[in-house]
């Protein structure tokens, strides 16, 4: 997957922000939209789209388009730059294969520690009972 070839995909749709400005949030299409059409995508393997599918439905339109919006500043290059930022973050983290965990078992002393917390723990509450019970 090179991330070139996946920005020439990327389709950006600049509209009104909501957010910082004033009088120019009126007058200036600030916001950046992003959209990348994971579903048709030569780009990414049908492996990887189908884990990137499942991981990312918040993101993802009825038709498989991928959805990200940036209106955090009062500049549209800025704006662009942002959200073009938090794809390639995205793809990335989601598509990073975690290692499976590997079984330990506790040692001595970790189970020493445990009991003897458990034991002090059950003495405290012994010495809240009514001792008429």
């Amino acid at each position: 997957m090179k991330i070139e070839e996946l920005l020439k995909e990327i389709e950006f749709k600049f509209v009104r922000s909501s957010g910082p400005g004033g009088q120019n949030v009126n007058k200036v299409s600030s916001k950046a939209e992003l959209y990348f059409d994971l579903k048709n995508t030569s780009n990414i393997s049908e492996e990887n789209k189908l884990i990137l599918q499942e991981k990312l439905t918040n993101y993802l339109s009825k038709d498989g388009i991928l959805v990200l919006k940036c209106d955090e500043s009062r500049s549209q290059h800025k704006n662009k730059e942002t959200v073009i930022q938090r794809f390639i973050e995205l793809l990335k983290i989601n598509l990073k294969k975690s290692t499976p965990r590997k079984k330990t078992r506790p040692n001595r002393q970790s189970i020493q520690k445990r009991l003897d917390n458990k034991k002090k723990q059950a003495e405290k509450k012994a010495s809240r009972r009514n001792p008429l019970d």
